[in-house]
C-alpha cells in the first residue's frame, strides 16, 4: 500500500556559510475519488426557478438599426422601403409604360424635408425602389404602401393639373408660348403662304444670322409646312439664340392646335420639349464657370 506521504529532497543554500544543505519537505498527495468530485461539482440550475432579472443590469436596445449613425432618418427610411420591397415584390404588376405617373421629391427637396446631407447617388437608389414599388397593381397595393411612399411624393402634383386646351379662336388663329432660358416668345400661328414677322419685323431683319432664322422656323420645316402657315410672333429677353429657339417651341405647339398628329414628328425633330439647359454661373476665383487661371510656378 502506498504510504499518504511522500518524501522529496532538494537542496538548500545557508544565506550565511554559503554550504549547500540538503532539506527534506513533506508533500500531501491529493487523491479525489468520485464521490468527492461530486460533491465540489456545482449543482444543476433549474430554469424555472431562477430568480427576476434586475432592470438595472439590462442593456437598452435602441429602436432605430441606424441609431448609432448620429442621423438616423434618411437610413431608417431606406431601410423600411427595402423591407417594404422584399414583401411585396410578389404583388402582380403593371407593364412600366402603363404605370400611374408620379412627381417624385428631389434630392433638394428631400434634403429640406429630412434634414440631413443625403447623397445624390442615395437617393437615386430610392428612387428605383419607389419606381418598382410603383408598378404594383393598383387594386392591390396595401394601404400601408401608399402611406410610405407618400412622404416622397411632391406636395403639389404636376401631373394632377389639366391644362387648358388649347383652340382656335374666330380669326381662324392659333397662339402657344415658347421659352428658352432667360427668352420667351408669345407665337401666333395662321393658315396662309409662308410669311414671318418677328416683333413686327421680318425674319431677316430680326436674326442676323442664317442660324437663327433656320432654328425659329426648323418645326414648319422639319414637317413640311413652310408655305402654309403665317407667323407673327412677340419676342422679349435673352439674345438672339434663346429668342430664336423660344420661337421654334411656340410654333411646334400652335402647330399641334392645327394638326395634333404631327406631334410624333415634332417631338423627333426635337421641338415638342422644353430646353432647360441655362449658362451656368461664374464662380469666384474662376475665369468662366469652370475654367481656372492659368498656373503659373514663379
Amino acid at each position: 500500500m502506498a504510504s499518504k506521504y511522500t518524501q522529496r529532497v532538494s537542496i538548500f543554500r545557508c544565506p550565511k556559510c554559503h554550504h549547500h544543505v540538503p532539506l527534506q519537505q513533506k508533500r500531501r498527495s491529493i487523491h479525489t475519488s468520485n464521490l468527492k468530485r461530486a460533491s465540489m461539482a456545482a449543482s444543476p440550475i433549474d430554469p424555472n426557478n431562477l430568480p427576476p432579472p434586475d432592470p438595472s443590469h439590462g442593456r437598452v436596445v435602441p429602436a432605430s438599426p441606424s441609431y448609432f449613425t448620429g442621423r438616423p432618418d434618411s437610413t431608417d427610411n431606406f431601410l423600411k422601403l427595402q423591407a417594404l420591397l422584399r414583401r411585396y415584390q410578389t404583388l402582380p404588376v403593371v407593364p412600366p409604360g402603363q404605370a400611374p405617373r408620379v412627381a417624385w421629391r428631389t434630392v433638394t427637396q428631400y434634403r429640406l424635408l429630412v434634414g440631413e446631407p443625403v447623397k445624390a447617388a442615395k437617393y437615386h437608389r430610392v428612387l428605383e425602389i419607389l419606381q418598382r414599388l410603383n408598378r404594383i397593381h393598383p387594386t392591390v397595393m396595401p394601404s400601408s404602401l401608399r402611406q410610405a411612399m407618400q412622404i416622397y411624393k411632391r406636395d403639389v402634383d404636376p401631373y394632377a393639373v389639366n391644362r387648358k386646351p388649347a383652340i382656335i379662336d374666330e380669326d381662324g388663329k392659333a397662339s402657344a408660348v415658347g421659352r428658352r432660358k432667360a427668352s420667351s416668345a408669345k407665337v401666333y400661328l395662321v393658315q396662309g403662304e409662308g410669311r414671318v414677322l418677328v416683333n413686327g419685323k421680318s425674319l431677316n431683319t430680326a436674326f442676323g444670322r442664317v442660324h437663327d432664322r433656320e432654328s425659329a422656323l426648323w418645326a414648319l420645316k422639319a414637317t413640311g409646312r413652310m408655305d402654309k402657315y403665317n407667323v407673327w410672333a412677340l419676342v422679349k429677353g435673352g439674345g438672339t439664340t434663346g429668342q430664336a429657339e423660344a420661337i421654334t417651341l411656340g410654333v411646334a405647339r400652335a402647330l399641334m392646335v392645327f394638326e395634333p398628329a404631327l406631334k410624333p414628328a415634332l417631338r423627333r425633330a426635337g421641338c415638342v420639349t422644353r430646353d432647360p439647359r441655362r449658362v451656368e454661373r461664374k464662380k469666384p476665383g474662376h475665369v468662366k464657370a469652370r475654367k481656372m487661371p492659368t498656373w503659373v510656378k514663379r
